[in-house]
């Protein structure tokens, strides 16, 4: 069985987002080197430095499912059904879209976090399971069921907007020493979760 991961990139403040939902800055280090970052989203083109490439890889090569708020599904317009991590998406909602079954067809919709880890481990089999969404990733942290906590940390700061982390349920998480990888605009962090 893969792993559980969390994943987001993040200001140095510690924000995901603007309050309007925007990035801004925080995805300069997609487009911030020569490394061509194959994806199956035509949408979507990387070109990183060899450190973000490393990253990238580290996080997506062994990914077999996905797992995203609705929030985060409706601003990337469930990524056309398919998602630059080359991974089916389990998305975290009370209320799935009603054209969902035709529209995203390889996006499975779940009624709560447990049950979003639950299916996205059944999809993903023996390979990994990454949460890319802050309300879920704290919710599945305060469940036990994150492995590794990753930021890819952006020079920027934002003073207001979405936080990845906040008030989490239970208290303290503790988490072991960061494997960091030094990249151009970001400096990526894998924290495994201590247990």
């Amino acid at each position: 069985m893969g792993k559980i991961f969390s994943h987001m990139t993040m200001s140095l403040d510690g924000y995901i987002a603007q309050p309007d939902d925007q990035v801004g800055e925080l995805f300069d280090w997609y487009h911030a080197g020569d490394t061509s970052v194959p994806n199956p989203n035509e949408d979507v083109s990387f070109a990183v430095d060899d450190a973000g490439a490393q990253a990238w890889r580290r996080l997506t090569e062994n990914t077999g499912a996905l797992i995203a708020g609705r929030r985060l599904f409706d601003i990337a317009g469930g990524w056309n059904d398919q998602h630059p991590a080359d991974a089916p998406v389990v998305v975290v909602t009370h209320r799935p879209p009603e054209d969902a079954a035709e529209k995203w067809p390889r996006t499975t919709f779940a009624g709560g976090v447990r049950e979003a880890v639950g299916r996205a481990r059944e999809i993903a089999g023996a390979k990994d399971v990454v949460i890319a969404s802050a309300s879920v990733t704290q919710q599945a942290l305060a469940l036990g069921l994150v492995d590794e906590v990753c930021v890819s940390l952006v020079p920027v700061l934002f003073g207001d907007g979405v936080p990845y982390f906040s008030a989490l349920e239970g208290g303290h998480v503790m988490l072991e020493d960061p494997v960091a990888i030094q990249g151009r605009r970001a400096l990526h962090l894998m924290y495994p979760v201590r247990r």
